[in-house]
């Protein structure tokens, strides 16, 4: 409808003929319809983001520039709105809950974790695509980092966190204490109503206290250092496949050094964990693991599960737009 090359009319007077906002027509939608160029800044400010996350717009517009991207700090405030980052670095008025939701005091100072499923933990981040950005979910037991479970979508409501949520006290029985961050996906009473009716205690972290949730953040780091950043994918069902590969591996096969080179997996269950063809063929372990029976609790969980593998290979949550191809 507008012309942005139209000989003798500009943007601006193109807009008020058509009484339409001139902020509307640079604004993209979503994160689907960002431009080339503002896809590439959102990539270079997710990974300098995950090396500083103390860094806010200034430090941020600062960066980009000497990458030589002609940004202001307008426009990277924006992008990184978009992509829900903000500074560690204590500050009024950041990572505010929705006003609507009840916010929980954080139950973990101070308390020694020494066993799976005590604490759980959960959080989102952000992966990118050739086409724009998805959102990955995960839910982690504190104690020993084996991941539980993990969804893919590609909106931000809070529907495929609860999924992850589901899917986890589904298969691993129940932690004593499951702490989130205050984001609106965390604080809903979908998400919450779920952990009450379950008898589970909710805690979440302070404002501005990333290390209030270390591990998972932690977490986010491997993925997108040991994964994401080394592949490309074409498709969201080419990433999830690729999460699909790659939580096997951390869960299974990649040693810790807080452990002693144990894996999650081993120190979750408490002895060593066989390998397992459940991630290559889809029509065993995670699928029988969620159709064979009644529900079970933890002690019962954890010995079905240390056969079916289950919470490595979820069906993936697309949200309510359409996936990208």
């Amino acid at each position: 409808m507008i012309e942005p090359t139209h000989p003798t009319l500009s943007v601006r007077r193109q807009c008020e003929l058509l009484s339409l906002p001139r902020s509307s027509y640079y604004r993209p939608c979503s994160l689907l319809e960002e431009s080339a160029e503002n896809l590439q800044l959102m990539r270079l400010i997710d990974e300098e983001y995950l090396r500083h996350p103390f860094y806010g717009t200034r430090k941020m517009r600062d960066y980009l520039q000497r990458q030589g991207y002609q940004v202001n700090r307008k426009r990277v405030q924006r992008l990184m709105r978009k992509m829900g980052l903000a500074s560690v670095a204590p500050k009024p008025n950041t990572s505010a809950p929705h006003p609507a939701h009840k916010v929980y005091p954080y139950l973990l100072r101070g308390l020694p974790i020494n066993r799976p499923n005590q604490v759980w933990c959960t959080d989102i981040t952000y992966i990118r695509l050739p086409a724009g950005f998805v959102y990955l979910v995960a839910v982690m037991d504190w104690h020993s980092r084996h991941v539980l479970s993990w969804e893919v979508s590609t909106t931000m409501d809070d529907s495929f966190c609860v999924s992850a949520l589901e899917r986890a006290l589904r298969l691993y029985g129940k932690p004593e204490i499951f702490n989130t961050d205050q984001g609106a996906q965390f604080t809903g009473t979908a998400f919450t109503d779920t952990l009450k009716n379950a008898g589970i205690r909710i805690s979440m972290d302070g404002k501005g206290r990333a290390l209030d949730n270390i591990f998972i953040e932690r977490l986010w780091r491997s993925v997108k250092y040991e994964e994401v950043y080394l592949n490309e994918y074409d498709s969201v069902d080419a990433l999830r496949r690729s999460l699909k590969r790659y939580f096997h591996f951390y869960n299974l096969e990649r040693p810790h050094q807080s452990f002693d080179g144990a894996t999650p997996a081993e120190v979750y269950y408490g002895r060593p964990t066989r390998e397992s063809c459940a991630l290559v063929d889809e029509s065993c372990g995670p699928v029988r693991a969620e159709t064979c029976g009644s529900p079970m609790d933890n002690d019962e969980a954890v010995a079905h599960s240390a056969t079916t593998l289950p919470g490595l290979s979820p069906t993936g949550h697309t949200g309510s737009t359409m996936a990208l191809s």
